[in-house]
């Protein structure tokens, strides 16, 4: 129980120097056997010297932090095709590239553009794929992200995840003027946008499945209240403002509905309550900690962490109530779940002998793989096509987010140029 406590107290008191929006990416762990690729700086039809935006290179990095990639550097480009008539595929086969990525940006009239890509198999000298995508100056950094997801589904058989956001909570200031904010950015960490500010701490932000709301949890009236926030246009209103503990807001599948922790009845217990506040219906019944639900893909169930057996672990309880069925035996912490949008795997904060590290536990086989080396990782949050996991962990006497895949083979992290940052969500894709 005092774990569990702890773990809730550490995400939202943290203190932090002056803190930049932006998140900047390093690769800390390549994935071996990643398939190299070729991707040429897009050709350029417009006013200026330059192009607006530089979309292979966006496309690359895109690549590149999937862990599957491997992007030739430009310095070792053998030339710069931007039509098909102009690719030799025996220049690019002698440096053992497997498919090669060319294109044009093409300004149309003031303002908006067109971009031009085509994807090559170098071996089989075939066209694999290729588009041409109008946009405004605007848009043109979610255009190659839109690219890089066609280009990863493609050459994968799996959908890419490029053209997605993260939320995260960063903090400023010192114990006796710390501001908090909520921010979302792409899922590159360009592109922040302030969601909330506010002199008191928030916490577990959650993405409605259309990817438009966000739910969190504010102190900003000095007790825990739980939100509801329209990402573009700010509005917002108050979901549960109860007596006690408001708190760890997850959305249901479909949008009607969200999971959250209650003390209203004397125990922090599970929840469920209609998007519109309404409907409220109790689900566990424990003299326990009850906390941190996730619905499971299919909607019928929900994960939740509990220490009614005498340690925080994970249970499964159906949405109509009922028995909980126990899901992890290995080690004496596991905490904090997310599931896999298929619905098989689940991810976990592990502890075992002080250290507290990113696990996921594979609900067929019931193996637990444990994927991260932190003394410290917590708030795992799967990438909506179940490939990476993003968390929070501590580097050096900064707070931080890194990402790992799913087999642990490739990690990178996501840092402030000063500042912590802690809670992060990956979005959906979207509707």
């Amino acid at each position: 129980m005092t774990k569990i406590v702890k773990l809730l107290i550490l995400a939202c008191m943290f203190i932090a120097a002056h803190a930049s929006a932006a998140l900047t990416i390093e690769i800390t762990q390549g994935m071996e056997g990643a398939i190299p690729i070729a991707v040429v700086p897009l050709g350029w039809r417009g006013t200026g010297a330059a192009a607006p935006e530089n979309i292979a290179a966006i496309i690359a990095a895109d690549l590149n932090r999937s862990g599957r990639f491997e992007s030739l550097p430009d310095r070792d480009l053998v030339a710069h095709p931007v039509t098909a008539e102009q690719v030799k595929f025996q220049n690019w086969r002698m440096l053992n590239v497997d498919n090669l990525v060319i294109g044009q940006l093409e300004e149309t009239t003031a303002g908006q553009y067109s971009v031009q890509f085509e994807l090559f198999d170098v071996f089989r000298g075939k066209r694999l794929t290729g588009a041409t995508i109008p946009a405004p100056a605007r848009d043109l950094r979610r255009v190659a992200h839109y690219i890089s997801d066609l280009i990863y589904e493609t050459l994968t058989g799996e959908r890419g995840a490029f053209n997605t956001q993260i939320a995260y909570v960063t903090s400023s200031g010192n114990s006796k003027n710390k501001s908090y904010t909520l921010l979302v950015a792409d899922s590159d960490g360009y592109s922040p946008q302030t969601i909330l500010t506010s002199k008191q701490p928030l916490m577990s932000p959650s993405w409605s499945p259309d990817g438009r709301q966000i739910a969190y949890v504010s102190f900003e009236n000095k007790t825990a209240e739980i939100y509801i926030q329209e990402v573009l246009s700010g509005s917002r209103r108050k979901l549960a403002s109860f007596k006690g503990i408001n708190g760890a807001p997850t959305w249901s599948p479909d949008g009607r509905e969200l999971a959250l922790t209650l003390s209203r009845d004397g125990n922090p217990e599970i929840y469920v309550m209609a998007n519109d506040g309404g409907d409220l219906r109790r689900l566990t019944n424990s003299a326990a900690i009850d906390t941190e639900p996730v619905w499971a893909p299919d909607g019928k169930r929900i994960v939740f962490t509990s220490d009614r057996g005498g340690s925080a672990q994970l249970y499964r309880v159906s949405v109509t109530g009922g028995p909980a069925q126990r899901l992890t035996f290995d080690g004496k912490y596991n905490a904090g779940a997310d599931i896999s949008p298929d619905g098989r795997k689940l991810a976990m904060v592990h502890g075992e002998g002080g250290r507290y590290r990113i696990a996921v536990l594979d609900l067929d086989s019931g193996l637990l793989r444990i994927l991260t080396d932190g003394q410290l990782d917590e708030s795992p949050s799967f990438s909506p096509n179940g490939s990476m996991i993003i968390y929070a962990t501590g580097a050096g006497n900064r707070e931080v987010l890194s990402a790992v895949s799913v087999d642990g083979r490739f990690r990178q992290r996501l840092s402030l140029q000063a500042g912590n940052v802690r809670e992060p969500v990956w979005s959906p894709f979207g509707k």
